[in-house]
């Protein structure tokens, strides 16, 4: 029998003594789903090293062996002693499914490189025509010879300008209904032909890209699944990227930053955070993340007895959003004027001038910024109550 307490002691024990200094202001620092890139990156290689850098997948493919909860924990101790988020588009979703529809010489050649760093994955779905509504998307892939050649565009295209491979989405038939003349596709992102444009945020940071195709030519080995049936297995994959994330253990970083504000904060220790109104919001919220919590072991255990997320993983990604949105409003509340200033500079680890705000209020806007995306990307609210009316609820 495992001693999960033990576990957590073990993890606790590990992230002491492998995160440095500046690995942790790197998770501090971090206000959106990805830390600094070179920061993530060093952490992935410890976690590599240490065999430990994908906790959901089996052994067979270099996971650890853990069970659900002991996955939970180590995710839970990574995030609470502000480890740096390593990119996981490869291993939280590509891995998965490629287990699932890949081909041997596609398992044995990009499995172990997503786990060593070797390659950094992004996601090429969303175009400027094609976001929520995905199956319009245009960006074509025509057959020659032993290549399909690759036209178009993709956009919002998440840590492109740091990844050196995307998995794609493509149309190669349109003579059909929209899903059916779909085709996955993974493609090096240094081959001649395409081109790659940055996209400042609001909080002065560059996260998305657009990604330019021009008369790209992609080894037709690089298909996944088969030809037109890529719907398939996007569906699958945005499962992974739905039900895979655990919102409660970023909600619970989350709730604690805010207890340390409401210390920390003059105004907000006087005023907001002993006001009957705004701890009843607090409240509200800490007993929603309880909830969340009990419908994300659900899904982890669905997938520990061979199954995938399903339509739950749309009700933890709706639910999980909004509620740490409702928590970035909380920060903020507390924060007050000391939020206004706009100083992207003190975002990254390497800064080491003065501070034109309270050290707790460093983050509080760019989170708040970067998190009003969250009900967008990876399917919109919207799309995701729509999927869980009809498969969820059978409406």
């Amino acid at each position: 029998m495992i001693d999960y307490e033990q576990f957590r002691q073990t993890v606790k024990d590990f992230l002491k003594t492998a995160l440095t200094p500046e690995l942790q202001r790197a998770g501090e620092l971090t206000t959106s789903v990805f830390s600094e890139f070179n920061a993530a990156l060093a952490w992935q290689k410890k976690l590599h090293t240490k065999g430990w850098i994908a906790p959901d997948w089996p052994t067979e493919f270099g996971g650890p062996g853990w069970d659900i909860q002991q996955r939970y924990i180590f995710q839970e101790e990574c995030k609470l002693a502000n480890a740096p988020s390593v990119v996981m588009m490869g291993i939280q979703m590509l891995g998965p499914m490629l287990m699932h529809y890949g081909t041997e010489e596609q398992k044995q050649h990009y499995l172990p490189r997503m786990l060593s760093g070797e390659h950094i994955w992004c996601q090429g779905y969303s175009e400027p025509g094609a976001g929520s509504d995905l199956a319009s998307l245009k960006t074509s892939a025509v057959r020659d010879g032993d290549d399909y050649v690759v036209n178009g565009t993709k956009i919002w295209t998440s840590m492109a300008h740091h990844a050196n491979q995307i998995f794609c989405l493509v149309r190669t038939d349109k003579s059909v209904k929209p899903q059916a003349g779909i085709s996955f596709l993974l493609i090096e992102l240094n081959t001649p032909g395409i081109s790659i444009t940055p996209i400042v945020g609001l909080d002065g940071q560059v996260e998305q890209c657009q990604v330019f195709f021009d008369a790209v030519r992609v080894p037709c080995k690089n298909l996944v699944g088969a030809e037109n049936d890529g719907w398939s297995v996007a569906k699958f994959l945005l499962e992974f990227e739905r039900g895979g994330h655990n919102f409660t253990i970023d909600i619970k970083k989350q709730l604690r930053k805010i207890f340390r504000q409401a210390e920390l904060t003059p105004w907000g220790k006087t005023t907001r955070s002993v006001d009957p109104v705004f701890q009843h919001r607090l409240a509200e919220a800490e007993i929603d993340a309880m909830a969340l919590e009990q419908a994300e072991l659900r899904i982890k255990g669905a997938v520990e007895a061979g199954g995938n997320p399903g339509a739950l993983s749309s009700l933890v990604k709706v639910v999980g959003t909004e509620l740490g949105q409702r928590l970035n409003e909380l920060s903020m509340d507390l924060v007050g004027p000391a939020a206004s200033p706009q100083c992207p500079e003190l975002l990254s680890p390497e800064y080491g001038g003065d501070l034109l705000v309270p050290e707790h209020a460093v983050t509080t806007m760019a989170e708040y910024i970067n998190n009003r995306a969250a009900t967008i990307y990876g399917g919109t609210a919207e799309i995701q109550r729509t999927i869980i009316a009809k498969k969820v609820l059978g409406l």
